[in-house]
């Protein structure tokens, strides 16, 4: 297998519903891949963070093995004896009383506005079907019907109507705006990401989430967050919203519970609100499976004994300063929390973000642009200081070397 070849073939054969960069990975361990020519990358998108361990960890590829060899799927129609424990395990790890496990981040988001409208019909009394959920310009949720209907990005939502209705969409990090529309006796929920990744690594001003959480309980709405790309170590704290000690009603989790390797997702609440869905209402045949269940709890184990918070933490601010000592005016803005962080670029000489990230490729480092106009940088969190900085050169070589 070559490039060329191995890049022919998705193309023939493949939906060309992705643009990704020319590099054909065929290996992966800690913060490294290779190419099928043998070439080694900086991994610096970490899978949408889904790999925050690291490529290939050992103890989650071993638990992983371990459980297919003995059981992989049984479907809900019967116990098996690894759910209630991985159920046990992660609703202690993050402290509610429920847990509702599904397998990608999109579902998680469909899970947590269907028990959202149920809450807002059963225990809120708004009448059927007249519940609304509040969410935020530049959102990325996913891309299945329900979930593009609510977004304002052209390219993901443009010719895929009619659109599910049901939600209002408010500015994001815009209090005033989000007080007006809780007005509305039939909001049930606000739905919001505690930065926005998608749409650039877009941090908002301290204190908007706790202000948010306040102005939803005083109307009695649902603060769902969505930290499937934001959560499990990746901004610094073991979610997002610790940095300002908001505790979500619903906790939408993906990516990284997998471990980067079997996917795994996971709506959590209390019982007032999880108990609203009965056998039958919601599920998935593969949700909860046994392998799923090891794999998140070994994931989890990782990130809390391998300290990955708080290195993110370190790491993150170290890896900003290194990036604003580049000697480029294409850089015009660095932000980012934790090791989830952006750049901002001026396009120059008809050289734009995605030119960068082709030469940062040439040069031993992979990442993608999102919005033409901004770089995401997004490591494994094992990733070592000594790494950070030699990743950070790689960057600031690359921007000279465009210019």
């Amino acid at each position: 297998m070559t490039s060329r070849l191995a890049i022919e073939l998705e193309d023939k054969y493949g939906a060309h519903n992705y643009h990704p960069l020319p590099v054909v990975l065929s290996r992966g361990e800690g913060v490294f891949v290779w190419d099928v020519e043998g070439k080694k990358y900086f991994d610096f998108l970490s899978a949408y963070s889904a790999v925050n361990q690291g490529h290939c960890h050992p103890r989650i590829i071993q638990t992983m093995m371990d459980q297919a060899k003995t059981l992989t799927l049984t479907s809900r129609a019967f116990y098996n004896d690894v759910l209630g424990v991985y159920e046990k395990f992660i609703t202690g790890y993050f402290g509610y009383d429920k847990v509702l496990p599904m397998n990608t981040g999109a579902e998680g988001v469909e899970t947590a506005l269907k028990i959202c409208r149920k809450w807002a019909y059963e225990k809120k009394g708004i009448p059927e079907p007249q519940a609304k959920i509040i969410v935020c310009e530049g959102n990325f949720h996913g891309r299945t019907i329900t979930v593009i209907s609510m977004s304002t990005d052209p390219d993901a939502r443009s010719g895929f109507g009619p659109y599910t209705p049901g939600f209002i969409t408010i500015p994001y990090n815009d209090l005033d705006a989000l007080a007006e529309a809780l007005n509305d006796p039939y909001v049930a929920g606000f739905l919001v990401e505690p930065i926005q990744g998608e749409a650039g690594v877009f941090v908002p001003d301290e204190g908007y989430l706790s202000k948010a959480y306040a102005l939803c309980k005083e109307k009695n709405v649902l603060f769902i967050a969505d930290e499937v790309q934001t959560g499990i170590a990746r901004t610094g704290k073991l979610l997002a919203c610790d940095h300002e000690n908001v505790r979500p009603d619903m906790l939408i989790l993906g990516k990284a519970l997998s471990g980067g390797v079997y996917p795994v997702s996971a709506v959590l609440a209390d019982d007032d609100i999880m108990l609203v869905i009965k056998p039958g209402q919601h599920g998935s045949t593969f949700g909860g499976n046994p392998v799923a269940a090891k794999v998140a709890i070994t994931a989890l184990e990782v990130v809390r004994d391998e300290k990955l918070a708080e290195n993110a933490m370190r790491l993150g601010a170290i890896f900003r300063e290194e990036l604003r000592r580049i000697k480029s005016d294409r850089v015009q803005l660095v932000r980012g929390k934790g090791l989830l962080n952006a750049v901002v670029i001026k396009e120059k000489n008809g050289k734009s973000a995605w030119d960068i990230c082709v030469k940062m490729a040439e040069n031993g480092l992979l990442a993608k642009p999102t919005h033409g106009h901004i770089i995401r940088f997004a490591p494994p969190l094992v990733i070592t200081e000594e790494q950070v900085i030699e990743a950070a050169g790689i960057i600031g070589k690359s921007l000279l070397e465009i210019d």
